[in-house]
C-alpha cells in the first residue's frame, strides 16, 4: 500500500504526497466585497511552503447570498478571481497543487463570523445582513427563517456553481471542490431534516441528491475532462431520520458517475447540539465505509494530529489522502517534520529553509 508520501495522480495532475489541506474559513475579507487578501495569501502560501500536496482554499461563495458571513471570500466576480490567481500561482510555485472549495451556505448564510464580533447567529438586514434560502423554509437552530427557493430559481444555483468552477480554472486553480456539507445548501437538499419539499428535488434520494448531481455535471462541464473535480459529504447528521452514511455511499456513487473524482468525507453541521463523539480519526471510518461502498477514492478528515497516525491511514487502504486541518493551524510545516519522523526523504524542502532541515 502507498503512504502518506507516495504521489498521487488524479486525471493527471499529480499532487506530491497525500498529506492535503483541508478548507478552513478565514472570515477575514474586511471590505465585505469577497476579495481575497494579503492575508489569503500568506495564511494559504506558508501551507505550500510547508509541504503539503494539495492547499484548498476555504469555502468561497459562488454568489454573494452564499457566504457564510459577510467576510467570506467569494469567486462570483472578476475582480475576485484577479486576486485568487496570485495566490494560486505562489501556491503552485511552492510544489503544491492549488485548489478552492466553491460553496453556497444557504440557510445558514448572512451570520456573524465567529471572531470580530460577540454576536452569535444571523447578521440583521439593517447592519449588512440579508434575507437566506434553503431547500424549506426550516431554520438552522438560532439562525433566521430562510425563505424556500423556488423551483425555477435552482438552475441559477446549478449555473452559479459552474461559472465559479470556469473563474477558478482562468485563475489558475488546479482543481475544485464542491461543499456538499457542514449543513450548507447542497446538504441541506440532501437531507430530509432540511428538505420538505414535494417537487422534484424532494422526498426521496434520487430528487434529493437531483441539485447536487446538477452542480456536479454542470462543474464537469465548466472545467472540462483534465481537471480534477472533489465533492465534500458530511457522511452523517448524527441525528435520528437524517442524513447517513448508506446515502452518502449512494449519492457518491452516483457523483462520480456525473463527472466526480473524489470524495473528501466528513460529518455533522446540519444540526446544532448534537453529540458527537469525538477522539483522534474519528471520522476515519465514514471515508473508509464510503470508499469501500460506493467504490469512490475518499479523503479523510478529523482530528488526524500525528505523522504515525496520518501514515496509517492511507497504509491500511483506508482512505487515499489525509485532510489536515487545525494541526497545519499549529505546524504549518507539519509535513516537513513528518517526513523527517517517518524517515522519508523529501526534495521540496524550501531553499531557503534548508539550514533548518533535520539531520
Amino acid at each position: 500500500m502507498p503512504g502518506l508520501f507516495d504521489p498521487l495522480t488524479i486525471r493527471g495532475t499529480t499532487f506530491r504526497n497525500r498529506a492535503w489541506v483541508a478548507p478552513m474559513c478565514q472570515y477575514s475579507c474586511l471590505a465585505r466585497d469577497g476579495v481575497p487578501t494579503d492575508w489569503h495569501l500568506v495564511h494559504l502560501g506558508s501551507l505550500a511552503r510547508g509541504g503539503s500536496g494539495l492547499v484548498i482554499a476555504e469555502a468561497t461563495a459562488v454568489v454573494p447570498e452564499g457566504r457564510i458571513s459577510p467576510e467570506d471570500t467569494g469567486i462570483w466576480s472578476d475582480e475576485q478571481g484577479a486576486a485568487w490567481s496570485r495566490i494560486a500561482a505562489f501556491i503552485r510555485g511552492e510544489g503544491a497543487v492549488p485548489g478552492i472549495q466553491l460553496a453556497h451556505a444557504g440557510r445558514k448564510a448572512s451570520t456573524f463570523s465567529p471572531w470580530g464580533d460577540p454576536r452569535d447567529g444571523s447578521v440583521p438586514l439593517d447592519e449588512g445582513g440579508w434575507q437566506t434560502v434553503a431547500p424549506s423554509a426550516v431554520a438552522f437552530d438560532g439562525y433566521a427563517v430562510p425563505r424556500a427557493l423556488e423551483l425555477d430559481e435552482l438552475p441559477g444555483i446549478v449555473s452559479a456553481f459552474a461559472d465559479a468552477a470556469g473563474r477558478a480554472v482562468r485563475a489558475g486553480f488546479g482543481l475544485v471542490e464542491i461543499h456538499a456539507a457542514h449543513g450548507y445548501l447542497l446538504h441541506q437538499f440532501l437531507s430530509p431534516l432540511a428538505n420538505l419539499r414535494e417537487d422534484a428535488y424532494g422526498g426521496s434520494l434520487e430528487n434529493r441528491a437531483r441539485l447536487v448531481l446538477e452542480v456536479v455535471r454542470a462543474v464537469r462541464a465548466a472545467v472540462g475532462d483534465d481537471f480534477p473535480v472533489f465533492v465534500r459529504f458530511s457522511a452523517t447528521d448524527w441525528a435520528d431520520d437524517g442524513w447517513d452514511v448508506e446515502q452518502t455511499a449512494t449519492v457518491a456513487g452516483w457523483a462520480r458517475d456525473a463527472g466526480a473524482d473524489l470524495f473528501d468525507i466528513s460529518s455533522g453541521g446540519l444540526v446544532g447540539g448534537v453529540r458527537i463523539p469525538l477522539g483522534p480519526g474519528y471520522q476515519v471510518p465514514f471515508a473508509d465505509r464510503i470508499g469501500d461502498d460506493a467504490d469512490v477514492p475518499v479523503s479523510a478528515v478529523g482530528l488526524i494530529t500525528t505523522p504515525e497516525q496520518a501514515d496509517a491511514v492511507i497504509r491500511e487502504g483506508r482512505a487515499d489522502a489525509v485532510m489536515l486541518g487545525r494541526e497545519l493551524l499549529r505546524d504549518p510545516h507539519f509535513p516537513l517534520r513528518a517526513a523527517h519522523e517517518l524517515g522519508t526523504e523529501l526534495d521540496y524542502w524550501p531553499q531557503q529553509y534548508l539550514r533548518a532541515r533535520p539531520r
